[in-house]
C-alpha cells in the first residue's frame, strides 16, 4: 500500500512549453504517470458549425508503445477504451469554453501517455486544460480571438475504495484491486462536469459516494492550485 495518506495526491509536476512546435504544450506528471498534452489552432470548424460564428474544441488520446506493459505493445488510437477517454477529455474541456469567443476556429488537443501508472485520463484532462489555455492565449496574441475563451479552470482526479479505505488519486496497483473506482471532473469553482463511478463487487453506499466526492473536490482544488502556479 502507498506510503502517502489516503487523502493526499501523488506528487504533481507540470512543465509548460515542453515542445516548441505547438502554442500549447504541457508535460504533466502525477506520480509515475506522465502525459504529454499539446494543442493547436486550425482555421474553420466542422460542417455542422459553419457560418454560426462559433468555434470547437476536440481531443485525441493515445497510449504510446511501452507506456504500460500490461495493456499495450503498439500505438493505440482507435480502441473502444481510447475513444471513450478522448470523448471524455473533449467534452470536459468544452464545458469551460466560450465558443462564441473563439470565432470559427477549431482547437485540437492531443494527449499522449508516455508512462501509465493509473489516472491517465484524469492527468490528461488536468494537463490539457493548460495546453488549451496557452493555445487560446496564442490565439489572442495573433488576433484570431478577441479574448481568452476559457471561462474557468478544469481538473480531474480518481478516487476509490481500496481494502475498505477511501483513497484519493489511485495508482495502478490500487486501481486494479479497488472495490470502488471513480473518476471526477470539476471546474475551478467547484461545479461537477462528469462523475464516472463503478462498484467492482458489492455496491457502495450514498455515504461512500459523498465521501469520495469530497475527497475528489479537495484533490481537484489542489490540482487547480498547481495549474495556477504553472501559469504564474
Amino acid at each position: 500500500m502507498s506510503e502517502r495518506r489516503p487523502d493526499e495526491l501523488r506528487p504533481v509536476r507540470i512543465t509548460r512549453g515542453y515542445t516548441e512546435m505547438t502554442p500549447g504544450s504541457v508535460l504533466i506528471e502525477v506520480g509515475r504517470t506522465r502525459v504529454l498534452c499539446t494543442a493547436s489552432i486550425d482555421a474553420g470548424v466542422p460542417p455542422w458549425l459553419r457560418d454560426q460564428g462559433i468555434g470547437w474544441v476536440t481531443a485525441e488520446y493515445a497510449m504510446l508503445p511501452g507506456s504500460s506493459p500490461q495493456r499495450i505493445d503498439r500505438r493505440s488510437v482507435s480502441g473502444g477504451r481510447t475513444k471513450e477517454i478522448q470523448r471524455l477529455i473533449g467534452r470536459s474541456l468544452r464545458a469551460v469554453v466560450d465558443f462564441a469567443a473563439m470565432g470559427e476556429n477549431t482547437v485540437k488537443v492531443d494527449c499522449d501517455v508516455l508512462q501509465a501508472d493509473g489516472g491517465t485520463r484524469t492527468a490528461s484532462i488536468t494537463g490539457a486544460w493548460i495546453a488549451l489555455h496557452d493555445t487560446f492565449a496564442h490565439g489572442v496574441e495573433t488576433g484570431l480571438m478577441a479574448g481568452n475563451p476559457l471561462k474557468d479552470h478544469l481538473a480531474a482526479v480518481s478516487v476509490g475504495i481500496v481494502e475498505g479505505q477511501h483513497w484519493l488519486d489511485l495508482a495502478y496497483e490500487q486501481d486494479a484491486g479497488a472495490e470502488v473506482d471513480m473518476n471526477v471532473v470539476m471546474t475551478g469553482s467547484g461545479d461537477l462536469v462528469e462523475v464516472q463511478g463503478t462498484a467492482e463487487g458489492k455496491p457502495f453506499s450514498r455515504a461512500d459516494l459523498d465521501t469520495l466526492l469530497d475527497l475528489a473536490a479537495s484533490g481537484i482544488k489542489t490540482l487547480v492550485d498547481h495549474q495556477k502556479a504553472a501559469l504564474a
